[in-house]
């Protein structure tokens, strides 16, 4: 008899798809809008961007169980909207795998002196090899990855709150502080946050259903914004806004947060749990965004689930990438930045559209999984993943431009 796979595999996935980019951009982002703007704007998108993966699986409902968004979205809306999904789809993954890359090699030539470049092509090998075995083992290394970053971020985090200072944390000290109007900078990269939504085909195939997809998806969100907001808490409470200053100038690059976050540390065991966090946490993200993406041109391309087919797949995925961290680096939030503009793409206009169409062409048809899922609120859900999506995307055209406000310290 072969075991259901369980929920929190699933959770945990989800949560380790999303949580690299959150924990590692959400502070320099959110110095802006500091702590309760920065909490508000994250507790929205988390509200949207959950709803949209349900959307997504109500739209694959009349499909197999192995289908893909490629799949769907060229049945449903055509191939024009098709390739532009499809374009947008494989730049925020790879986007996503290469900021990650990059990252995982700056962080460990800054605490263990290895060369970066040397450090990320180790890295992409090690971790993209269990993306390459299966989707268990993905689901295995991602609770021991999750586990170890709940023990790390106890510890660090602990070490942390125990010295929050609230004047840090409220900003008191600048009675003329503007919030309000930076929070429409940091949505793009709250978007990016909780960009899962190529894992969704995944999770229902997993399941086999879209019921327990569904509840996966959930406590896989929540993970992630309980993790965000007691790491947003623990950073603001520590570092003063003003310090945020030469971070942003460095391009909210990781490495520099880290050391920034350590010169305030009296603890060399607390700054050291810190960097484990974030190592985990960006190898966590690297696995769950290269399934998802693996999965997806998987797909795309037809290859097959044998060793070769999947071997075509594995360079596809991650060799672009390695080779763009190794030729041209460039800052964390600038580059999730402009994933989180393209994510708006898949992960909010064309979720909303699928299921308009879902519902009005498939509404006769037998679910493939026995299960009549539906997402409630009727159009006005729908309509309003598309607007947030839209407006998501224009703030960071806007901001881009220099229309909108930036916070640089």
């Amino acid at each position: 008899m072969t075991k259901k796979p369980s929920l929190i595999g699933g959770a945990c996935i989800i949560a380790s798809v999303c949580v690299g980019a959150g924990m590692l951009g959400l502070p320099s982002a959110g110095a802006g809008s500091w702590t309760i703007w920065s909490i508000l704007a994250i507790t929205l998108t988390m509200a949207v961007m959950t709803v949209s993966g349900w959307l997504l699986l109500e739209a694959f409902k009349h499909y197999d169980l192995s289908v893909s968004f490629n799949t769907v979205t060229l049945d449903m809306l055509g191939s024009k909207v098709n390739i532009f999904n499809n374009l947008t789809v494989y730049f925020v993954g790879g986007i996503l795998l290469y900021a990650y890359t990059t990252s995982f090699g700056l962080i460990l030539q800054g605490s263990l002196g290895i060369d970066s470049k040397l450090a990320s092509v180790l890295f992409v090998f090690i971790a993209s090899s269990l993306v390459w075995h299966s989707t268990r083992a993905v689901d295995r290394i991602s609770i021991m990855l999750i586990a170890t970053m709940i023990l790390t971020f106890v510890f660090g985090v602990f070490g942390l709150t125990v010295h929050i200072d609230t004047a840090s944390l409220f900003d008191t000290i600048n009675q003329q502080g503007q919030y309000a109007k930076y929070s429409m900078a940091l949505l793009p990269i709250a978007l990016t946050s909780f960009g899962y939504h190529h894992s969704v085909a995944s999770m229902r195939a997993y399941y086999k259903e879209e019921r327990k997809a569904k509840y996966a998806i959930l406590g896989g969100t929540l993970i992630a914004l309980t993790l965000y907001i007691i790491w947003v808490l623990s950073i603001f409470g520590n570092l003063p806004r003003g310090s945020f200053g030469p971070i942003i100038a460095q391009d909210g690059n990781v490495d520099v947060l880290l050391k920034a976050l350590g010169d305030v540390v009296e603890s060399q065991k607390i700054a050291q749990a810190i960097n484990a966090f974030s190592m985990a946490a960006i190898v966590s993200s690297f696995i769950g965004v290269g399934l998802g993406v693996f999965d997806y041109l998987a797909d795309l391309f037809k290859f097959d689930q044998s060793k070769a087919g999947r071997t075509k797949t594995w360079a596809v995925t991650f060799m672009p990438p390695l080779v763009l961290s190794l030729f041209f680096p460039f800052g964390f939030i600038l580059a999730i930045g402009y994933a989180g503009a393209a994510a708006t793409v898949w992960t909010c206009i064309i979720p909303a559209l699928l299921v308009l169409k879902s519902r009005q062409k498939n509404i006769h048809l037998p679910n493939k999984s026995g299960q009549n899922f539906v997402v409630g609120g009727g159009k006005f859900v729908p309509y309003f993943i598309l607007l947030f999506g839209v407006a998501t995307a224009l703030f960071h055209i806007l901001t881009m431009l220099d229309m909108l406000p930036v916070f640089k310290g």
